[in-house]
C-alpha cells in the first residue's frame, strides 16, 4: 500500500517579459510577452494580438468579462491574480470532498489523497473555472498497486527563474511501493547545505526562501525505494535587477571637439544600455552614437548637445536610470596675454622672454628661432607658461625669435629680435690656446692612424671591427673635413679643461660657461690651424650653361640662390634644435647619474630587449619584401652620417672596446647586468658621429657657440648618388674613361646572361674578406660602399649599374655624334628621374597611403625657398623605420619561384658576402626572393627581427651587435629632441602621462612597458616610440612618423631644381615617357634571366596567376632623347649651346 499522499497538480505557468511590438505604457514587454504588474490598473490594457503570456498580477482588475481575449489567438498563459475555481472530476464525475477527510484540494489547484484505496483508482481530471470562462487538463490515470513498484515521478521539477531575495519551490512529486524516498542534491551530487532557508514540502518538493546568487545552479531530486532509485534534474536561475557598474560623469568640451559618457550596468540577465536627453530621445545625426560598451559618444559637439543626458540600464527584471550633465564651451582661438619684445643682452648672460596666452582649449607655447622648434635641453627652456630661457648666450644665439600660441582651432604669433653685445678684451682660455691646440692635433691624429693600420692593416676580427670598417670614410676630402671638425672640439674641450670650467651643465639650471672661453680671433686661429677654413667649400656656379641642364656630383648649385643646400659633406638640418646634456654637445644618458624629470635614461640595449626584439614575425598580406629593399636602397641615396676617425680614445689612445666609458668617440652601449649577453662583455662597440666642422663650440664665423651637428656624406636629393657618387672624386673612380662610351666600370661577366656584376673595390683588405675560410673575394665597388651589407642590397645595385651602362648604350645608338661625357650626364639624368618616378609614384604611395600623400601633396612646381637637405631626425630615426620590415631570411628563388639547391640563407650569414652572388646562383634568385616574397608586417608588438637585435654581424666568440640598440644611441649621439617634442611638432597633444599616448599607441601593454623603461612621456626616444605607434589604416606608420616622412619628401621634392617633373629639366615627351618606368621594367631588362613579374614588383601576386610576362611591362621609348637638330651637342666643355630656355 502507499505510505504517502498522492499528489496531482494543475501547474500554472511562470511569466517572463518577452515582446516586439507595441508595449503598453508602464508594462515591461520582451518579444511576445507582455508583464502589467503592481501598476494598480482596474482595466485590461490593450496588447498586440501575437502576445502568448501576459502577466496582470497585483492590480485592481476584479473581474475578467467573457471574450476579453478573443482576438488574443495565440495566448496561452494568463497570471491574472483573480482567483479560479478549482474543481477534479474522477470518470467524468465531480469529486465530492465535503466529507470525505482523504480528499484535500490545495489552494493551488493541487488535489491531494491521503491513505489510497483500491476505490480511488481511476481517470482523473482538473477543471478551473473563472468568470472568463473555464478549462481543463487532460485525464490522468490513478492505478492502484499492492505489489511493489518501482519509484515514478508524478512531478518532475522545472527549471525556474527567480529574483535575488524572493523566494522559490522546485515540486517533485513520486509514487512507488514502498513510497520512495525523496533526497535533493546539487551540482554533481552534493549534499544541500545545512541552512534555514532550505525547506523539503510534504509531497517532496524543495522550498528556498530568500535566494541568492549562490543558489544558482542544478538541483537533483533523487527518489529510491527497494526497487529501484530515479532521479529528475532542474536549474534554478537567479536573477537580480541592474546595477551601474560604472556611472557616467559630468564632462565639459570645448565646442567641436568629441566627448564620451562611459555607463556600465551589470546585472542577471544582462541589462541593456540605453541613453536619452532630457527624457526624449537623442538626436537622429551620426555625430551621436551609442558604442556597444554603452559609452555615449558625441563627435563635433555644438553649442545646442548642452544638457542633461540619461543612461538607462534595462533588463527583464527592472530598469534604473543615471542623470549626467554635459557642458559645452564655445571655442576660442589663442590670444597672447603677453608678447615677446626686441631684447639687447651681452654675451654669457642668461635671457629671459615672456610670452603666454590663453584660449579654449589652453593653448600650446612653443619657440622657433630661424624657422626651427626649440626644445628643451641645457641650452633653452620654456615653462610651462610659455616663457623661454637661454642660457649662456652667444653671437651664435641672436637672431629672430617667434613665440607661436596654438589650439585645436588657431594659432597666433609673435616674434622679437634678440640682439647679443660681444665683451671686450681677453677671454679666460686665450692663454691655453696654442698649447691645446697641438696637444689636441698630435691626439687626434695618432689616434686616427691607429685606427687606420688596425682596420686596414688585417681582415676584420670582430663586429665591432667590421662595423668600424663598414662605416670609415673613404673619401680623402671627407677624411680631412671629419679630422678638421675632431682637432677643432677636442681643442675647446682641452681648452675648458686647462682653466678648470669643465661642462657642468645640467637640466636642474646649474650655471655653466661657454661664450667668453676664447675670444674671436684665437676661434679663428683654432679654425685656421685645425683644417676647419682651408675644408670650407666655395662652390663655383658660373658655368650656368652646364648648371642649367645637368645637376654636379656633390649637388652644389642645386639650388643657386643657396649653392650648399642639400650638397655632400653639409651638417644635417634640423626641425627641432638638438638636446645635449650640457645644451651643446655631450649626449643624453652620457652621465648615469643624471636624471631628466626626475627619471634617469634607460640603457639602450634595455629598451631593445624589453621592447623591440621578437621572434615572431607577421607576413605581409599586402606587399613583398622587395618594399623594405628598395627603401634601403633609397635611403643610400639620401644619407650616410660621417662616423669618428678613430676607434681609440682621443685622450690616451686606448681602444674603445676595451672600456666601458663614454670618452670622446668612444661613447659604448651598456649592457644591463639581467642581460643573457653580459656574459662576453659589459658593452657594445659604439663612436660618435664626427661633428661638422664649427659646430658643437662654434659657427662658421668662428666667433660663437653652435651645438654640435653632424655630416652627412651624401647628396641630399633623390639623384642616383648611390650609383654615381656624391662627390666629384667617387664619381671619376666609378666611371670608365678608357672610351667616349659615356659608361660605368664593370666588373666580371656572368657567362649564362652576358652581363657584368659590379667591378670590385681596390685598396686593402675589406669587410668582404673577414674570413678567408669562406672567401677571398673582395667587396664590390659602387656608388655607395654599403651596397656590400648584404646581398639583396648589393644584387639592387647591380641592376642600376647595369640600368645606367644599358640606357648610355642606347643613347649612343641614337645620338653616335654625342662625346662620352654628354652621354654619361644623360644617363644619369635618366635614371635619377626613374628613381624619383618609381620612389613617389610606386613606393611612398604605399608608404603613407592615400592620407599621406594627401598631407604630402601634390607637386606645385621648384620653390627654391625650400632647403632640400636631409633633416637630422629622418636620417636617425624617422626613415629607420624600414628596419621593421626586414625578414630574419633572405630568399633565394629560381627561374619556377622555387629554393635553389643552394636553399635560402639566413640574414646574419648574408651580411658582406659578395661571394654568393660569385658562387651560390648570381643577384636573379636574390631578386625574385625579393619581389616574389611577402615583406614583414610592422606590428608594434612584432619591430626588429633577432638577427637584427642578437646576431648583427656575428662572428663565433664575438658580441654581435645589436641594430635597435645602436639606433637609440644613435639618436642620443645626434642631440635628437624626444619623442614628444616632435608630436608637437606635428600637431598632436603633449603627453603629460603615458594614457595621453593611447590615441596613437593604443595597446595598454606596449605603454606599460614604455612607463617601465622611461618613468615619464618626456623621456621616450623618439625612434622606439615611432616604431610602436599604431599603424594608421591604409599606410605602413604611424601618426608622427607618417608627419615626419611627408615633411622630409615634400622638401625633396619641392626643393629639388631638377625634380622630373620641373618644368625644362625635360622636354613634355620625355616626362612622359620617365612615367612609364617601373621597377618591374628595370628588373626584366638588367636581372640575369628574369622572364616573369608581377606589374606592380611591390605587392604580393600568387605564381603564376598574378605574373606576366616581362614583354608585357612597359619601357621607357628612348627616341625620345634624340637630336633631332644637326650640329648641337649639350656638355660643357668648349661647346656652344643652342639657345634653348630651360626653365
Amino acid at each position: 500500500m502507499l505510505a504517502k499522499p498522492l499528489v496531482l497538480l494543475l501547474s500554472v505557468l511562470s511569466c517572463l517579459p518577452a515582446h516586439s511590438g507595441s508595449c503598453p505604457s508602464r508594462c515591461l514587454c520582451f518579444r511576445t510577452t507582455v508583464r502589467c504588474m503592481h501598476l494598480m490598473l482596474e482595466n485590461i490594457p490593450e496588447v498586440t494580438a501575437q502576445t502568448t503570456i501576459l502577466d496582470l498580477r497585483f492590480n485592481r482588475i476584479k473581474e475578467i468579462r467573457p471574450g476579453a481575449f478573443k482576438r488574443l489567438r495565440n495566448l496561452n498563459t494568463l497570471c491574472s491574480g483573480i482567483k479560479a475555481h478549482y474543481l477534479f472530476v474522477l470518470l467524468s464525475n465531480e469529486i465530492d470532498m465535503t466529507d470525505n477527510n482523504r480528499v484535500n484540494l490545495l489552494e493551488d489547484g493541487t488535489l491531494m489523497i491521503q491513505d489510497i484505496k483500491e476505490s480511488d483508482q481511476g481517470a482523473y481530471q482538473c477543471m478551473a473555472k473563472n468568470v472568463a470562462g473555464e478549462v481543463k487538463t487532460n485525464e490522468v490515470i490513478l492505478r492502484y498497486f499492492g505489489t511493489p513498484a518501482k519509484p515514478i515521478f508524478v512531478i518532475q521539477p522545472q527549471n525556474t527563474e527567480v529574483l535575488v531575495g524572493e523566494s522559490v519551490t522546485l515540486e517533485c512529486g513520486v509514487s512507488g511501493h514502498p513510497q520512495p524516498r525523496i533526497i535533493w542534491t546539487k551540482g554533481n551530487g552534493n549534499l544541500l547545505p545545512d541552512d534555514p532557508r532550505y525547506t523539503i514540502t510534504p509531497s517532496g518538493g524543495l522550498y528556498m526562501q530568500n535566494v541568492t546568487f549562490e543558489d544558482q545552479g542544478q538541483y537533483n531530486c533523487n527518489a529510491s525505494n527497494t526497487e529501484g532509485s530515479i532521479q529528475a534534474v532542474a536549474h534554478i536561475i537567479v536573477q537580480d535587477g541592474p546595477k551601474f557598474s560604472l556611472v557616467p560623469s559630468n564632462q565639459m568640451v570645448v565646442e567641436g571637439n568629441a566627448v564620451e559618457f562611459y555607463c556600465g550596468a551589470e546585472g542577471t540577465p544582462a541589462p541593456v544600455i540605453a541613453w536619452t536627453k532630457a527624457g526624449g530621445q537623442l538626436p537622429n545625426d551620426r555625430r551621436h552614437t551609442v558604442l556597444s560598451s554603452g559609452t555615449l559618444r558625441i563627435v563635433r559637439v555644438a553649442a545646442h548637445d548642452q544638457g542633461q543626458y540619461e543612461c538607462h540600464a534595462i533588463s527583464v527584471v527592472g530598469a534604473r536610470h543615471v542623470p549626467v550633465q554635459l557642458t559645452v564651451q564655445p571655442l576660442v582661438t589663442p590670444m597672447f596675454i603677453h608678447t615677446p619684445h626686441d631684447t639687447t643682452r651681452e654675451t654669457g648672460q642668461d635671457v629671459e622672454i615672456q610670452c603666454s596666452a590663453h584660449g579654449e582649449p589652453q593653448p600650446i607655447i612653443t619657440w622657433t628661432k630661424d624657422r626651427v622648434q626649440i626644445t628643451d635641453s641645457g641650452k633653452f627652456f620654456v615653462n610651462p607658461e610659455g616663457t623661454l630661457t637661454i642660457r649662456d648666450v652667444g653671437e651664435a644665439d641672436q637672431g629672430r625669435y617667434e613665440c607661436i600660441a596654438r589650439n585645436a582651432f588657431g594659432f597666433v604669433s609673435s616674434n622679437m629680435l634678440l640682439t647679443i653685445t660681444a665683451l671686450e678684451g681677453d677671454r679666460t682660455g686665450d692663454s691655453f690656446v696654442e698649447e691645446s691646440l697641438q696637444e689636441a692635433i698630435h691626439s687626434i691624429d695618432s689616434a686616427i692612424n691607429s685606427t687606420r693600420r688596425d682596420l686596414f692593416d688585417k681582415r676584420p676580427r670582430t663586429p665591432n671591427d667590421l662595423l668600424a670598417l663598414f662605416r670609415y670614410p673613404r673619401d680623402p676630402y671627407t677624411v680631412e673635413a671629419a679630422r678638421a671638425g675632431e682637432i677643432f672640439e677636442r681643442t675647446l674641450l682641452l681648452i675648458q679643461e686647462h682653466v678648470q670650467q669643465g661642462l657642468t651643465v645640467n637640466l636642474n639650471n646649474t650655471s655653466y660657461r661657454y661664450n667668453d672661453l676664447v675670444s674671436p680671433r684665437y676661434l679663428n686661429m683654432i679654425a685656421n690651424i685645425s683644417g676647419c677654413t682651408a675644408h670650407r667649400r666655395s662652390p663655383d656656379c658660373l658655368d650656368i650653361c652646364f648648371h642649367q641642364k645637368y645637376r654636379t656630383h656633390d649637388s652644389t648649385c642645386n639650388n643657386l640662390q643657396h649653392p650648399m643646400w642639400g650638397a655632400s659633406l653639409t651638417a644635417f638640418e634640423r626641425l627641432l634644435k638638438p638636446v645635449y646634456e650640457n645644451g651643446f654637445n655631450l649626449p643624453r644618458g652620457s652621465n648615469l647619474n643624471q636624471e631628466y624629470s626626475s627619471h634617469p635614461l634607460p640603457l639602450p640595449r634595455l629598451v631593445s630587449t624589453a621592447m623591440i626584439g621578437t621572434e615572431t614575425i607577421t607576413p605581409d598580406d599586402q606587399y613583398t619584401h622587395l618594399l623594405m629593399q628598395w627603401g634601403q636602397f633609397l635611403d643610400h641615396d639620401l644619407d650616410l652620417t660621417v662616423a669618428a676617425l678613430s676607434m681609440s680614445r682621443f685622450s690616451d689612445g686606448e681602444p674603445c672596446n676595451r672600456f666601458c666609458t663614454n670618452d670622446p668617440p668612444c661613447f659604448p652601449i651598456l649592457i644591463p647586468d639581467t642581460d643573457p649577453r653580459v656574459q662576453n662583455g659589459r658593452c657594445m662597440f659604439f663612436v660618435r658621429s664626427s661633428p661638422v666642422c664649427g659646430s658643437g663650440m662654434t659657427s662658421l664665423l668662428m666667433n660663437s657657440v653652435y651645438p654640435r651637428e653632424q655630416i652627412n656624406h651624401l647628396t641630399s636629393y633623390i639623384d642616383a648618388s648611390n650609383v654615381y657618387g656624391s662627390t666629384e672624386h667617387e664619381s671619376q673612380e666609378l666611371r670608365d674613361l678608357t672610351n667616349q662610351r659615356g659608361l660605368l666600370k664593370a666588373g666580371q661577366i656572368v657567362p649564362k646572361s652576358g652581363k657584368h656584376l659590379l667591378p670590385f673595390a681596390t685598396g686593402p683588405p675589406t669587410e668582404c674578406m673577414r674570413d678567408t675560410n669562406q672567401s677571398s673575394i673582395p667587396c664590390f665597388h659602387a656608388g655607395d660602399h654599403r651596397a656590400n651589407e648584404h646581398i639583396a642590397l648589393t644584387a639592387v645595385h647591380t641592376l642600376w649599374f647595369r640600368e645606367h651602362n644599358h640606357v648610355a648604350t642606347e643613347l649612343l645608338k641614337l645620338n653616335p655624334h654625342w662625346d662620352g661625357d654628354t652621354i654619361y650626364h644623360e644617363a644619369r639624368k635618366i635614371v635619377g628621374a626613374q628613381m624619383q618616378h618609381i620612389t613617389y609614384n610606386d613606393w611612398l604611395s604605399k608608404i603613407l597611403g592615400g592620407v599621406g600623400m594627401k598631407v604630402l601633396g601634390d607637386y606645385k612646381g621648384y620653390n627654391p625657398n625650400l632647403n632640400a637637405g636631409i633633416v637630422n631626425a629622418f636620417a636617425t630615426a624617422a626613415f629607420r623605420f624600414g628596419h621593421t620590415l626586414i625578414n630574419p631570411v633572405l630568399y633565394r628563388l629560381n627561374e619556377s619561384f622555387r629554393a635553389i639547391s643552394e636553399g635560402h640563407i639566413p640574414l646574419h650569414k648574408a651580411f658582406f658576402s659578395p661571394f654568393r652572388i660569385i658562387q651560390e646562383g648570381g643577384i636573379d634568385p636574390l631578386l625574385r626572393g625579393l619581389f616574389a616574397v611577402p615583406g614583414k608586417m610592422r606590428v608594434p608588438s612584432e619591430l626588429l627581427n633577432l638577427e637584427l637585435t642578437e646576431k648583427l654581424f656575428s662572428m663565433v666568440h664575438a658580441v654581435s651587435l645589436d641594430l635597435a640598440a645602436m639606433n637609440i644611441q644613435r639618436g642620443r649621439d645626434h642631440g635628437i629632441p624626444p619623442y614628444n617634442d616632435y608630436r608637437v611638432f606635428c600637431n598632436l597633444t603633449f603627453a603629460q602621462d603615458f594614457e595621453d599616448l593611447k590615441n596613437e599607441i593604443k595597446d595598454p601593454e606596449i605603454r606599460e612597458k614604455l612607463k617601465r623603461l622611461y618613468g615619464t612621456p618626456r623621456n621616450i626616444d623618439l625612434w622606439p616610440a615611432l616604431m610602436v605607434e599604431d599603424i594608421i589604416p591604409g599606410t605602413r606608420v604611424g601618426p608622427t612618423l607618417l608627419c615626419l616622412l611627408a615633411t622630409q619628401f615634400r622638401r625633396l621634392r619641392d626643393g629639388d631644381r631638377f625634380w622630373y617633373e620641373n618644368a625644362g629639366v625635360f622636354t613634355p615627351a620625355q616626362v612622359t615617357q620617365i612615367k612609364q618606368a617601373s621597377l618591374a621594367r628595370v628588373l626584366c631588362d638588367n636581372g640575369d634571366n628574369i622572364q616573369q613579374v608581377q606589374p606592380d614588383v611591390f605587392r604580393v601576386a600568387n605564381y603564376p596567376q598574378g605574373f606576366v610576362n616581362c614583354k608585357e611591362i612597359a619601357r621607357l621609348d628612348l627616341r625620345m632623347w634624340q637630336d633631332c637638330c644637326e650640329g648641337t651637342t649639350l656638355y660643357h666643355k668648349a661647346i656652344i649651346y643652342p639657345a634653348v630656355d630651360y626653365f
